[in-house]
C-alpha cells in the first residue's frame, strides 16, 4: 500500500484484494474485498451511501457556508446529520476545521455500510489518502514521502486484531486550503477514521521544518485515540504506538 495518489492502488494484491472503484462529483474511492466475501452488488450498495453522504453534506452546507469554510473546530446546527456532527467532534480534538474529517469519514462510512449488508472477511477502502480497513491477517503499508530520502524505505505493520480502524495521511503532494505545512508525510492509525483524517491535517500543520518532527511526535502522545503515527520531514523521521515498523529494502 503506497501513500502517492491513486499510484497506491496497483499495490494491493489482486489474489488477496478484490476490487472496483466507485465515484461521484469529486469522490473516487478504492474498495478491496477478499474474493470469497465479494458480491457484485456491493458496488451498488456502496455507490448509494457515498450519494446519499454527499447530498446530505451538500444540503448541510448549503444552510452553514463556514462549516466548509471555517480552519478551526466550529459548532454545528441543531439539523446537522449525524456524520457532520462527528466531523465537528474529531475536528474539535485536532484543532483544525471540521472540512479536514470528510474523507476519513467517508471511507468509514462507506466501509461499515458493506460490513453491516454483506458478509465479509477483509476490507479496504481507500478514499484519497484515507483508508478504513478490516483484515484477517496482518498488512504492511509501505510509507513514501515524497522527497524525504526517507521514502519507501520503512513500512507500517497493521496488525489484524487490530481492525477495523483508520489509516490517514497528510502529504506535501496533496496540498490543500486546509494543509499548510512543510512534512513529507503525517500518517496517523486511530480506531475512528475520521478522528485520525483530521489528526493528520492537525499535527502536519505544526511540522515547518524537519526539527519540528521530535516534538509534534511528542504531541501526539497526548491523544490517547492516536494508536500509531509517523511522521517524516525531509530526512527526519518519528515514530511511535503499537505497530511494528519494518525497514524495507
Amino acid at each position: 500500500m503506497i501513500f502517492e495518489p491513486r499510484t497506491y492502488r496497483n499495490s494491493f494484491s489482486k489474489e488477496r484484494f478484490q476490487s472496483f472503484v466507485i465515484t461521484c462529483n469529486d469522490s473516487d474511492l478504492w474498495i478491496g474485498v477478499d474474493p470469497a466475501s465479494y458480491k457484485d452488488e456491493m458496488s451498488a450498495v456502496a455507490l448509494k451511501k457515498l450519494t446519499a453522504m454527499q447530498s446530505e453534506l451538500e444540503v448541510y452546507i448549503a444552510g452553514d457556508s463556514f462549516f466548509k469554510k471555517s480552519l478551526k473546530p466550529c459548532d454545528v446546527q441543531e439539523n446537522a446529520p449525524d456524520f457532520v456532527r462527528s466531523m465537528a467532534e474529531a475536528a474539535e480534538k485536532a484543532g483544525v476545521g471540521p472540512m479536514a474529517a470528510v474523507s476519513g469519514m467517508f471511507s468509514e462510512l462507506i466501509g461499515r455500510e458493506l460490513l453491516e449488508n454483506f458478509s465479509i472477511d477483509e476490507l479496504v477502502v481507500v478514499n484519497g489518502g484515507d483508508i478504513y480497513m478490516k483484515l484477517q491477517k496482518s498488512q504492511v503499508m509501505t510509507v513514501f514521502a515524497g522527497e524525504s530520502p526517507l521514502s519507501g524505505m520503512v513500512g507500517l505493520e497493521i496488525d489484524a486484531e487490530q481492525t477495523p480502524l483508520g489509516i490517514c495521511t497528510f502529504a506535501q503532494t496533496e496540498q490543500t486550503p486546509m494543509n499548510f505545512g512543510k512534512a513529507d508525510a503525517v500518517i496517523i492509525v486511530c480506531k475512528d477514521a475520521a478522528l485520525a483524517d483530521a489528526f493528520t491535517t492537525g499535527f502536519g500543520n505544526l511540522i515547518k521544518k524537519p526539527a519540528d518532527v521530535e516534538k509534534v511526535l511528542k504531541r501526539t502522545e497526548r491523544f490517547e485515540e492516536v494508536i500509531s503515527a509517523v511522521l517524516i520531514c525531509d530526512d527526519q523521521i518519528g515514530i511511535r504506538g503499537e505497530f511494528e515498523i519494518k525497514l524495507l529494502s
